[in-house]
């Protein structure tokens, strides 16, 4: 077996090692690939909103929608900052640009006050807005079949 190219001729014992060890560099890239895999899903931010349900509820392909939330304590958001009333029309605009026949898609929360929802919906209108969706979940056939099943019955006919 061969000496390792660092023992010379002289009598110094230790020389410095030129070679890079790579087994630690190794294991430090690969606890920063897990650690960044672990944090990234918990960086998607967004505003917890409960959807209602809708039958006929019809996807839309939008590439980059602008979203209003109106939250359960009549909170708005634009996207996932908070906004006021006043600043939502001029918000809104400037994420739309030049592009007026983008869609801004209304999420309001189940809970929310309906008038809220509308009133929102009202000033994007009276605003030249016209390209407002409403979003919701859609009710799955599942869920249909167990709402009925979960209803009593009352053993009177007609009841």
């Amino acid at each position: 077996m061969a000496l390792p190219s660092r023992m010379k001729q002289n009598n110094d014992l230790y020389q410095p090692l030129a070679d890079i060890n790579v087994t630690p560099l190794v294991d430090v890239m690969l606890v920063l690939l897990i650690i960044f895999m672990v944090t990234a899903p918990l960086l998607a931010k967004g505003v917890k909103v409960n959807l209602p349900q809708a039958k006929a509820a019809q996807p839309l392909n939008q590439k980059d929608p602008i979203i209003v939330t109106v939250g359960k304590e009549g909170k708005i958001s634009l996207g996932n900052d908070s906004v006021t009333p006043d600043k939502l029309v001029d918000g809104i605009r400037s994420a739309m640009g030049d592009d007026l026949s983008r869609v801004v898609h209304v999420r309001g929360d189940t809970d929310a006050v309906y008038g809220e929802v509308v009133a929102v919906m009202d000033k994007l209108a009276t605003n030249g807005i016209t390209h407002i969706a409403i979003m919701t979940n859609s009710r799955s056939k599942a869920s249909v079949s167990s709402a009925s099943a979960a209803t009593p019955a009352t053993g009177v006919p007609g009841k």
